[in-house]
């Protein structure tokens, strides 16, 4: 199922989650997804493409504050039951954020069933550019997101799943 993904970064600080989490809770907005990583890694990634590339994605001067500022927010993906509620809400508190289709399936929890979908995908030639998980408990259904090149593609391969 396709479903908007929100992207922001958020200050490397205590209580900046706890913030973020407490607007979209007291608005009733159900957090199903999220994923939390040191911007630094995201930073280092478009070092990595311009290098790869030959291109100058932005000016030295860019890519030094880059580097420097990055340690001090992180990047968080989530997925809400209420994408519209929560973009709102992020725009009312001033958040800087990004929206983007991705891919959430629900499966089982039973060993095997993620190399499943990921080689479907494989074998259709989509590449997945990343991915997060979430298990309730061992005997309940696991939620991936995947953000693959090719979303139509992928959707049609899943549908129904």
């Amino acid at each position: 199922m396709i479903r908007c993904e929100i992207s922001l970064f958020l200050k490397n600080v205590p209580g900046e989650l706890g913030k973020l989490t407490a607007f979209l809770g007291d608005a009733g907005i159900n957090i199903d997804a999220i994923t939390i990583q040191d911007a630094s890694a995201y930073v280092q990634n478009l070092f990595e493409a311009r290098g790869k590339s030959l291109k100058r994605l932005a000016s030295s001067a860019s890519y030094t504050s880059m580097r420097r500022d990055s340690a001090e927010f992180a990047l968080v993906r989530l997925l809400t039951d209420d994408s519209d509620g929560a973009i709102s809400i992020l725009r009312e508190n001033d958040y800087l954020f990004d929206s983007n289709d991705v891919m959430a399936i629900d499966i089982t929890n039973k060993p095997g069933e993620f190399a499943k979908l990921t080689k479907k995908l494989g074998e259709e030639k989509i590449n997945i550019n990343y991915v997060y998980g979430s298990v309730s408990d061992s005997d309940g259904k696991c939620l991936f997101v995947f953000c693959p090149e090719d979303l139509a593609h992928a959707e049609a391969i899943f549908e129904g799943k």
